[in-house]
């Protein structure tokens, strides 16, 4: 039966919301085509009337799961603007995230599996570290204003790391521990020059700078 023009463009969205999660659950080389078409509710032999080839899949499906993160950012952000960083922190750097691999961050599943991609799916990776970036920097623009960009990435590696370290052990209170340690140390590198206290803390009481921030 011939499928609508409508049908059709739903029916790839349907794939390339699927294969966002099932990619980042098993990596991109860890599901066959067959199982992702499955997993929408399609035949295989739909896929090449979608799609170019599964690269390109991998590509839509990148920019897909980095787009709706990034989206997760600025809401939390929004919600929170006393403390954006914070909130941020509060869902990332948590073991509900860490165990939640198929809606998660798709740097940290993904990651060392992008950077063994072609240059289509490092394009989307790219574009979606860059939209994290900007959320981060301005946050850290709102504090000091000093180094946005720089402080941004130092963020971003420290919370991606992170997370990254607590999925590849057993032990929960190590995962744990990783996860603890980056909120701590994001928030003692990251203060506010109004008032004197760290970003995201609610004390009135000024506190003085330790040498790394002073550094």
């Amino acid at each position: 039966m011939r499928v609508s023009r409508s049908q059709a463009e739903e029916n790839r969205q349907t794939v390339i919301n699927v294969a966002s999660r099932l990619f980042r659950e098993h990596g991109f080389d860890g599901i066959g085509l067959k199982d992702l078409m499955k997993g929408a509710g399609l035949t295989q032999g739909a896929f090449y009337k979608q799609f170019a080839s599964k690269d390109d899949l991998a590509a839509q499906a990148s920019k897909r799961a980095l787009e709706s993160a990034s989206g997760r950012w600025s809401a939390a952000a929004t919600a929170n603007p006393k403390d954006p960083l914070g909130a941020v922190m509060a869902f990332y750097l948590s073991m509900e995230h860490r165990d939640e691999m198929m809606d998660g961050c798709p740097i940290a599943a993904l990651g060392s599996d992008a950077a063994r991609q072609g240059t289509d799916v490092k394009a989307s990776f790219e574009a979606g570290i860059k939209a994290y970036l900007d959320v981060l920097g301005r946050m850290v623009a709102e504090t000091d204003g000093k180094e946005p960009q720089g402080k941004a990435m130092a963020i971003l590696a420290t919370m991606v790391g992170a997370l990254t370290l607590s999925r590849v052990v057993n032990d929960p209170s190590l995962a744990q521990a990783f996860l603890a340690t980056a909120v701590k140390q994001v928030r003692e590198a990251t203060f506010t020059r109004k008032n004197g206290r760290r970003l995201g803390t609610r004390s009135s009481k000024p506190r003085p700078q330790s040498s790394a921030a002073r550094n």
